[in-house]
């Protein structure tokens, strides 16, 4: 189908106009970061964002956040990929029960179990601890994950494993070394959402962490919200510094995901 001139600067021109709408926010508080605090004068300020680190003491807040994520993403990924190669390429009683019992962690929300899960880790004494926050977090990714990786699985031809299992080819070996390499592109965009999901979680963190010890990013800023209201500079600078990490992990992967779907798109 041939698009004509006037339908190609159309699409050119929505795309602009969605693009301004998207960056605004992002301008206009980047904007407030570098102004001027109470009391200050002119108009670019840099040290609000050293400030607001040394204010808000987000080197522990980053360390926690980073060890919750890594916990997070790394075991997600690993049992959601097992889990949706078992549902995808294998037959057994109760399989599809099972599934639809994975299935239904999509659909409870975290605020109907987060306060029974609380009570039941505070009996065990695992409250206050990476496990509390990180544990929870991981139950809900493998549901998303497993949805996810069985329907990646089940798109590729199966004759990739019958022709590794008649080369003596284990289960174990067809999987990693034929399924996850052509499944990379779709692992590494379920990494990048668990990512981010993990990164920006703050009710887990709040409740599992009462006592504040293992704050997390978010927790630090909501935190650092309610000392400094009245300082939008500072209020801007801990904003962009706390989402700062998630924009770096999306434009460094962004020609990852380009490529691998262009090897994805060459192989078919």
């Amino acid at each position: 189908m041939r698009v004509s001139a006037a339908e190609r600067t159309m699409n050119y021109v929505i795309l602009v106009l969605f693009a301004l709408f998207a960056a605004a926010p992002m301008v206009i508080i980047l904007r407030t970061a570098f102004s001027a605090r109470l009391g200050e004068t002119g108009d670019f300020h840099p040290g609000n964002f050293i400030d607001a680190w040394r204010i808000g003491n987000f080197t522990d807040t980053f360390i926690n956040s980073v060890v919750v994520a890594v916990i997070v993403v790394v075991l997600a990924i690993a049992l959601s990929t097992l889990a949706g190669y078992a549902f995808a390429t294998m037959r057994f009683r109760g399989s599809q029960v099972l599934f639809q019992l994975f299935l239904l962690g999509l659909m409870i929300p975290s605020e109907a179990v987060v306060i029974p899960l609380f009570f039941d880790l505070r009996t065990m004494g695992l409250t206050d601890t990476y496990f509390a926050i990180a544990m929870p977090q991981v139950a809900q990714s493998v549901a998303f994950g497993t949805f996810w990786m069985r329907a990646q699985f089940r798109s590729m031809p199966r004759s990739l494993l019958e022709a590794a299992a008649l080369d003596g080819a284990t289960a174990v070996k067809g999987l990693t070394r034929i399924l996850v390499p052509a499944a990379r592109p779709s692992i590494v965009t379920l990494g990048v959402l668990l990512l981010v999901w993990t990164w920006n979680e703050f009710l887990v963190a709040l409740v599992m962490a009462p006592s504040g010890r293992l704050r997390t990013a978010p927790l630090g800023l909501a935190n650092f919200q309610g000392q400094y209201t009245a300082e939008t500079a500072l209020l801007a600078a801990a904003a962009v510094i706390v989402a700062l990490p998630m924009l770096l992990v999306f434009v460094f992967l962004h020609r990852q995901f380009i490529s691998g779907m262009l090897e994805g798109a060459a192989r078919d």
